[in-house]
């Protein structure tokens, strides 16, 4: 009898321990469901966004303080005439505000808010692992001299330029011409205001060949090629008898044979250019006189290193290079004016090297993004214009308008500056 009403004791006492573990179980389980789970930190943007954006802000900052500039000189200007170097410095703070709009115009996306923010501070690389947060209104951090303005633009593309090298296609192509367009508009700025560009660490570029005029650099070009090392043998497959593509369009290489939109295509391009230019060069050194025939001279032999350069690669992608013509038609134009005709034609040459540079990646972009600086220096040479963004064919009309200037981003004079 004792032992059953002890057994009964046990069963109460352990069905107690079951219905109290019960509601321990349920209770923290509740618990769980209702307090809400931490969120996860959202996922950081694309290396191309990230440039992109830094780029914007770096553009519209900048713009900004050089639109609130004063056109007088800032009492760094070289010893000449005030009337002479007003009118100097007004050209160039006109000529980087307007290709700062243009470029802003051109990184926006419709994905962004009404106004941008800067990074900090002014170019900022997102190499280096900084980011670009866009904020709702932009801040001019303070006001910028005019010499101040030059190294802060020179700093702005110099993280461009370094950018483009990692960035994806199209926005590396931006981004380069982007960069080029800012350092040449600074050193501009730089001479007019006699300031010192101190070279940028790690910014350097390999290029094709001495740089036409202006300042030092960290961008100085190095004589001889860029292109690094001697081109490897390959084995090219032989010519098909049909008509080189399959039923989809593409030929063997899985590359779409109607767009051309490869790396062979625009180096086969960038090398017939080149030809046409090492033709004209020869021609008008026989016309030029004076101070035009040295950088002539000079030009003509980067000329022929890029040709070279251009052949070399694109027969190691197995490009189809056609044969080399004997002579090309200059037309008249060129007879009269042969400095302002091989200023037009380096400018017609900078697209090429703008989709050479949305094609490629590693050595091959890093001459392409060489090769783009240095014709957009041969460029400002001859006198003709590369753009606000050299390397890209803008329809300006396309572009989406900026916001409106608000608090805090500085005084927009009522001048040409104002685009």
């Amino acid at each position: 009898m004792n032992d059953d009403t002890q057994e009964s004791g046990h069963r109460r006492r352990y069905s107690r321990y079951a219905v109290f573990m019960l509601a321990a179980l349920l209770v923290v389980s509740l618990g769980f469901v209702l307090i809400p789970r931490e969120p996860e930190a959202p996922a950081a943007p694309p290396f191309t966004e990230q440039a992109r954006a830094a780029a914007l802000s770096d553009a519209v900052v900048l713009r900004a303080a050089g639109a609130g500039l004063p056109s007088t000189p800032d009492g760094t200007a070289p010893a000449v005439e005030s009337g002479e170097a007003s009118v100097a410095l007004d050209r160039a703070l006109d000529h980087a505000v307007t290709l700062l709009t243009v470029q802003a115009r051109a990184l926006m996306l419709p994905t962004d808010p009404a106004g941008f923010g800067t990074p900090s501070p002014v170019g900022t690389s997102v190499a280096d692992g900084t980011s670009a947060a866009v904020s709702p209104e932009v801040q001019v951090p303070q006001a910028l001299t005019p010499s101040e303005l030059a190294a802060a633009l020179y700093a702005s593309g110099a993280r461009r330029v370094s950018d483009a090298e990692t960035a994806d296609g199209g926005m590396a192509r931006l981004l380069a011409g982007a960069g080029i367009a800012q350092l040449l508009a600074a050193e501009e700025l730089a001479a007019v205001t006699g300031t010192a560009l101190e070279p940028l660490a790690g910014a350097a570029l390999p290029s094709v060949g001495p740089p036409s005029t202006g300042p030092p650099s960290a961008f100085v070009p190095s004589t001889g090629s860029a292109f690094p090392g001697s081109t490897p043998t390959v084995r090219c497959p032989a010519p098909s008898t049909g008509s080189g593509a399959g039923s989809d369009g593409k030929d063997s290489g899985g590359k779409d044979s109607g767009s051309g939109a490869d790396l062979a295509s625009s180096l086969t391009a960038i090398r017939g250019a080149e030809l046409e230019l090492v033709y004209a060069y020869q021609v008008a050194l026989t016309r030029l006189t004076g101070g035009s025939v040295a950088p002539a001279s000079a030009f003509l032999a980067q000329h022929e290193e890029l040709r070279d350069d251009a052949e070399a690669m694109g027969s190691a992608l197995c490009a189809e290079l056609p044969p080399t013509p004997a002579g090309y038609v200059l037309g008249q134009a060129f007879l009269t004016d042969p400095a302002a005709a091989l200023g037009a034609m380096e400018a017609g040459a900078l697209p090429a090297y703008g989709d050479a540079i949305a094609l490629s990646d590693g050595a091959e972009r890093a001459w392409a993004v060489s090769a783009l600086q240095s014709a957009a220096r041969r460029t400002i040479q001859w006198g003709a214009a590369p753009g606000p963004v050299p390397g890209l064919v803008l329809d300006e009309a396309e572009l989406p308008e900026l916001p409106s200037a608000g608090p805090g981003q500085g005084r927009v004079p009522t001048s040409s500056r104002t685009p």
